[in-house]
């Protein structure tokens, strides 16, 4: 875990360093400069320089700029998000579009991608092309997922491998995309990509499903209101699965109260609650995540005969709170 630390030291310093913040025009850069000095966790470029150092990469400050490329991605799709959801805060400042304006915020957030996508291939020549196609492959992921969000929003009759495959694109997509580049960077067999891909799929799969449970049924000191995604209306594996296993009447009293909007949302979010209590979602969600889990505890031991996965092994299992 020192290396992940040291790592996303490295990596504020690199992305501080590009002073984006003193370019014009500044109503360009500042908001770019802005979200990025928001400081996340830096959780998808560590992933990009552990799996570039694990598939043989001698030097991970020649693979910064690719690193910082996901992260400035990443915050592209929030800075676009927060407009789409009406979001007024990001990391606890005004989102973008809140302290400049939509328009401003738009023209950013595709500035942002630019940029990125510039970064990708600056210090990889040799290796442009395929690393190109890989970053435009997750992206393309990012938002047809984004897409099939704001469509099972509008649709009533979602089902759970829909859902599925939804959070793959929209969140597991960019996750396996951190391994893969990074692995193709450090000069990896296609194959041997998938495999990094696809390990990366499964992780980030489980890391949503847990998100959507931790929502509902929250750890002590959590830190966030539970059932905000019941509050939204959002039609997350718990919903949908509460659906396929409730009775007639707990189907429709479901179906009704994720048809409401300012209602009474501590009442609403109680009942539903003991609903998904009464049709075991709960456990039926940690086995699912368990599921996950597991596909990608078993691609590791394919991969660990091939690479060195000890220190990307232990940061994902910090991150996911278990041993992956």
């Amino acid at each position: 875990m020192k290396e992940a630390i040291a790592l996303k030291e490295t990596i504020e310093s690199h992305i501080l360093s590009m002073n984006l913040g003193e370019r014009k025009p500044a109503n360009l850069y500042a908001p770019m400069q802005y979200i990025l000095a928001l400081k996340g966790k830096r959780i998808r470029p560590i992933l990009t320089l552990l799996a570039y150092e694990a598939a043989g990469g001698k030097d991970v400050e020649k693979a910064l700029n690719l690193a910082s490329s996901v992260e400035l991605f990443h915050n592209f799709t929030l800075m676009h998000d927060d407009i789409m959801d009406r979001a007024p805060v990001r990391r606890g400042q005004p989102s973008v579009h809140i302290k400049w304006d939509e328009n401003i915020a738009i023209l950013s957030g595709d500035a942002l991608f630019a940029f990125s996508m510039g970064l990708v291939v600056e210090d990889f020549p040799d290796k442009a092309a395929i690393l190109a196609t890989e970053f435009t492959r997750v992206a393309m992921g990012v938002c047809e997922g984004q897409m099939e969000d704001l469509d099972l929003a509008q649709t009533t009759a979602v089902d759970v491998p829909a859902y599925i495959e939804m959070i793959r694109k929209k969140t597991a997509v960019l996750l396996g995309g951190c391994l893969s580049m990074g692995a193709l960077a450090a000069g990896a067999s296609a194959d041997l990509a998938d495999e990094m891909r696809q390990y990366g799929e499964y992780l980030g799969i489980a890391f949503q499903l847990q998100d959507d449970l931790m929502d509902a049924f929250p750890p002590e000191g959590f830190g966030k209101q539970q059932g905000g995604d019941i509050i939204e209306n959002k039609k997350t594996y718990l919903y949908l699965r509460a659906l396929e296993t409730a009775s007639t009447d707990q189907r429709k009293r479901l179906e009704e109260l994720f048809s409401q909007d300012g209602e009474d949302q501590q009442a609403k979010v109680k009942e539903v609650l003991e609903i998904f209590e009464e049709c075991g979602v709960k456990s039926d969600t940690q086995d699912l995540i368990e599921e996950y889990f597991q596909k990608a505890v078993s691609l590791s031991g394919s991969l660990s005969g091939k690479i060195s996965m000890n220190s990307l092994q232990e940061y994902l299992g910090v991150i996911s709170k278990r041993k992956v």
